[in-house]
């Protein structure tokens, strides 16, 4: 079986960082007997057909100097910080419907699979008109946010796009929601994209023994932007102090370190509040075995967005550590309150601070919280159930074509 794959960014290189998830499940998939090529856009001209063993098919769609709408960040945010680059939006629809048209036409694929259908449902959708092969069309919920706040006259493009969808699938309960609202009567299949993090060092090892006197340790990773919430971990560290003795480490960097830099030593908690920024992998391993407690105090923030899922904590919980969440977008498929882990609402740094308090007051529940919530995570988002939904979904399709 062959698919076809529509994307935002692959790795412009062997060793190139970005979506390693995608380049693992497309590995996983060929073990599974489902070959895998990739449409992507090109990157200041370059245009490497293969990466890894994986055929990657570029489309230009700009002067080489300007072709960065995508791959350095998302294309949302490219947008918003320099709104010029919205011009290169329709080059982009057409140069990509037609490379989509092309490979569709001489590919022999049996299906076409397109994320972020925003715009790339508008290329699938060319490939599919031109070929006949089933399309997927995959939503991560950033870009419904998108379309909500800042574009909502193409949410007919929306409806059309999943209409011409022979399957819909969405990361989240949260995202399938959102989804639901802009187009009713659409039923996602739940397959959490991105969700797996295997590879970081041992996840079984037990936490490191803590000195004698060391504070009780409060972890956070993460890009430092406002709809992960630091804000709100660092008031409630302040409402815990002086009475109990905590070390909050803020593992990664942002825009806003500055500006939390500022709020940690406004609030009196120089000595108590750790910026590391980003660590090497070997040290994040460390810095989850050693925290006695994992925290992601997600908002929803003055653009409407916040956490499609939350991926962090499922890294957390293969590591054994108690989580405190907040009830905020896609979170809640991994944090069930005082089953997997503590969740409070988004914003309330009391509720936080209370539930931090209630980890360091009973430790064995917590354990027993942490060990639910990685039997949880283990069931639901290991790679093996990932990879397996996503094969049979293209089967399926292949099969209701034949007949």
């Amino acid at each position: 079986m062959k698919v076809l794959y529509i994307v935002t960014a692959y790795p412009r290189h062997p060793g190139d960082v970005i979506t390693p998830w995608l380049v693992e499940t497309i590995q996983r998939l060929g073990r599974r007997g489902v070959e895998v090529e990739v449409l992507a856009p090109a990157y200041r001209g370059k245009t490497e057909p293969w990466v890894d063993g994986v055929r990657v098919h570029r489309f230009r769609y700009a002067p080489r100097a300007w072709e960065t709408l995508t791959h350095d960040q998302t294309a949302p945010d490219r947008v918003r910080e320099k709104p010029w680059f919205l011009g290169l939006v329709p080059g982009y629809v057409v140069a990509g419907s037609l490379a989509a048209a092309r490979l569709a036409r001489n590919g022999r694929f049996d299906a076409v699979h397109a994320f972020w259908p925003v715009p790339h449902g508008v290329l699938g959708a060319v490939a599919k008109r031109t070929s006949g092969v089933p399309l997927i069309t995959t939503f991560f919920g950033v870009e419904l946010t998108w379309l909500e706040s800042d574009l909502p006259l193409l949410k007919p493009v929306l409806r059309q796009i999943v209409r011409a969808s022979d399957a819909v699938t969405a990361i989240s309960s949260y995202t399938a929601a959102k989804l639901q609202a802009a187009v009713p009567g659409v039923e996602p299949v739940l397959i959490p994209f991105s969700a797996t993090v295997e590879g970081f060092g041992t996840p079984s090892s037990p936490a490191l023994p803590r000195a004698a006197g060391e504070p009780f340790e409060v972890l956070f990773v993460g890009r430092l932007v406002e709809r992960k919430g630091v804000q709100v971990l660092l008031r409630a560290a302040a409402r815990l102090l002086p009475e109990r003795e905590v070390r909050v480490r803020i593992v990664g960097d942002g825009p806003m370190r500055p500006v939390l830099q500022a709020q940690a030593q406004e609030l009196g908690l120089g000595r108590v509040v750790q910026f590391e920024g980003f660590v090497p992998n070997d040290e994040l391993a460390r810095r989850f075995r050693e925290c006695d407690v994992f925290v992601l105090p997600a908002v929803v923030d003055a653009k409407g967005d916040t956490e499609g899922l939350g991926v962090v904590l499922i890294e957390a919980l293969r590591y054994g550590r108690p989580v405190i969440a907040s009830s905020a977008g896609g979170i809640v498929d991994i944090v069930h309150d005082g089953e997997t882990g503590l969740l409070v609402a988004p914003g309330d740094d009391a509720a936080l601070a209370g539930a931090i308090a209630r980890v360091m007051d009973d430790p064995a529940a917590a354990t027993d919280l942490a060990r639910a919530g990685r039997a949880h995570v283990e069931r639901t988002f290991s790679w093996d159930v990932i990879v397996d939904d996503l094969a049979s979904l293209y089967r399926r399709l292949q099969y209701r074509r034949a007949w």
